[in-house]
């Protein structure tokens, strides 16, 4: 997910406002020195943003330094893999989003198995894509865009933000579960996707919510549906696509994992201070400016919720033959 600059000052700014939180009392002494937060993407993008805003939380909820350490590259595999090799102590912990669920199929020959060796701390946030059409697209509802789809075959080309991306995905599920057929056009980021489905050279796109919103305000671009289970309170206008295809569900979500074997009181500790943190207001209104919402869930919904998400985009993985850049 990529943030605009302005977009990511504002809401770091809006972090270090937060008022000082009691430290919290622990069943253990937890944590004793400053703790290293991986970020498996580039600074200012979602992944970076959900991290700062989480290490903001526990750093005033427990009282040590959550520092945040950018690890990029191969599609987060590299900063996967250095929490994965981490000591389980509680002091490397990663944040964990979509791309994790994703690279377990995707790439045939990781070092690691996330599952397996990484353990769910705790979820923090979900972001919805929306499924957005330039406006010569003569349809202005799901029903409409599938219908012009199965009478003009070869007519549609879907930009995406790159192989195995999110907005790929969200594209690919779309197609699988409603039968129309759609040219993948592949982009290196989602900037100049946009800028060419501005421009009319693709058609379709199904952005995150946050890169998208300035568009769809502008009316330069169309939703015809977002793509959570529920409407989103940023767009409630705007349906689901799972109003129409049911079971239908894609998006971006963050959360936390340490190593495998990480003591269960620190697991314990860290979920309980995260989920406290989702419950502050501050903390709603920020992510509600990126179009997110919370997402508390106790270590083992959170393990749960992941394995299942693995399990269906493996699915969508192999029905559209998908291979990583």
């Amino acid at each position: 997910m990529k943030i605009r600059r302005r977009q990511f000052l504002h809401l770091a700014a809006g972090a270090a406002a937060l008022q000082a939180l009691p430290r919290a009392a622990a069943a253990l002494d937890y944590p004793a020195r400053p703790v290293r937060l991986v970020v498996p993407f580039a600074p200012a993008g979602g992944a970076d943003i959900a991290g700062r805003l989480i290490g903001q939380v526990l750093s005033e909820r427990l009282g040590q330094p959550f520092v945040i350490e950018n690890r990029p590259g191969a599609a987060g595999n590299i900063g996967t893999e250095a929490v994965v090799r981490a000591p389980a102590d509680g002091y490397a912990l990663l944040v964990v989003l979509t791309p994790n669920a994703v690279n377990a199929t995707l790439y045939e020959n990781l070092n690691f198995n996330f599952i397996r060796d990484i353990a769910a701390v705790a979820s923090f946030s979900s972001e919805p894509n929306v499924m957005l059409v330039h406006p010569s697209v003569p349809a202005r509802t799901i029903p409409e865009f599938i219908a012009y789809a199965k009478v003009s075959p070869g007519s549609i080309n879907m930009a995406s933000s790159g192989n195995g991306t999110t907005p790929h995905l969200a594209g690919e599920l779309f197609k699988m579960m409603s039968g129309v057929k759609m040219l993948h056009v592949p982009y290196r980021s989602a900037a100049p996707a946009l800028t060419d489905l501005l421009g009319g050279q693709v058609q379709v796109m199904f952005p995150t919510m946050s890169s998208s919103l300035a568009y769809i305000k502008a009316g330069t671009l169309r939703p015809l549906a977002v793509t959570s289970a529920t409407r989103s309170p940023v767009l409630p206008d705007v349906p689901t696509v799972a109003e129409f295809l049911p079971g239908y569900e894609a998006g971006t979500w963050y959360g936390v994992g340490a190593p495998a074997n990480t003591p269960a009181e620190i697991v314990a500790v860290l979920n309980t201070q995260i989920n406290a943190g989702l419950a502050d207001p501050k903390i709603k209104a920020l992510l509600a400016g990126l179009g997110s919402a919370p997402m508390p869930a106790s270590p083992a919904e959170f393990g749960r919720f992941i394995a299942g998400e693995t399990e269906k985009w493996a699915k969508v993985i192999a029905f559209a033959g998908i291979k990583p850049d």
